[in-house]
C-alpha cells in the first residue's frame, strides 16, 4: 500500500494528531475542515454562509495541493451543530458542486471542534 500525506499551507494546519489528507492508491481521504482561517487561529463565524464558504475554501486548498479538484470528489460528509443550517450550507455547497454530484450525508451532531457550526470531510478519487 502506498500512502502520501498531503499538507497545504493554504489550509489550516491540523489541530490534532492527524493529516489534512492522505492519498493511497488513487484515493484521497480529506480530514474534516472547519472555518479556521489559514495562518491564523481565527475562525470565520460571521454567518453560516461565510463559515461554510471558508470550510469549502480550505477543502479546495487541500484538494489542489494533492492534484485533485471538486470534480474528483466521490463522497462528502457534512456535520452540522443544528439542522436549521441545512439550507444555508446547501446553498454554498452548490456553488462548489454544479454537476456530477458526489454521494453525501448530512448529520446533526452534539458538538464540533472549537464550537463551530459546520465541519465537512470528503473522499476523492482519480
Amino acid at each position: 500500500m502506498s500512502k502520501r500525506i498531503i499538507q497545504s499551507k493554504e489550509a489550516p494546519a491540523p489541530i490534532g494528531p492527524y493529516s489534512q489528507a492522505v492519498e493511497s492508491n488513487g484515493m484521497l481521504f480529506l480530514s474534516g475542515q472547519i472555518a479556521l482561517i489559514p495562518g491564523t487561529d481565527n475562525l470565520q463565524l460571521s454567518s453560516i454562509p461565510e463559515e461554510t464558504t471558508q470550510v469549502m475554501r480550505n477543502i479546495a486548498a487541500v484538494l489542489q495541493e494533492a492534484g485533485y479538484d471538486f470534480e474528483n470528489v466521490l463522497k462528502t460528509s457534512i456535520f452540522l451543530s443544528d439542522m436549521k443550517y441545512f439550507a444555508a450550507v446547501n446553498e454554498v455547497y452548490a456553488t462548489f458542486f454544479t454537476s456530477n454530484f458526489p454521494a453525501r450525508e448530512t448529520v446533526h451532531v452534539a458538538g464540533l471542534p472549537k464550537g463551530v457550526n459546520v465541519e465537512i470531510s470528503m473522499i476523492a478519487g482519480k
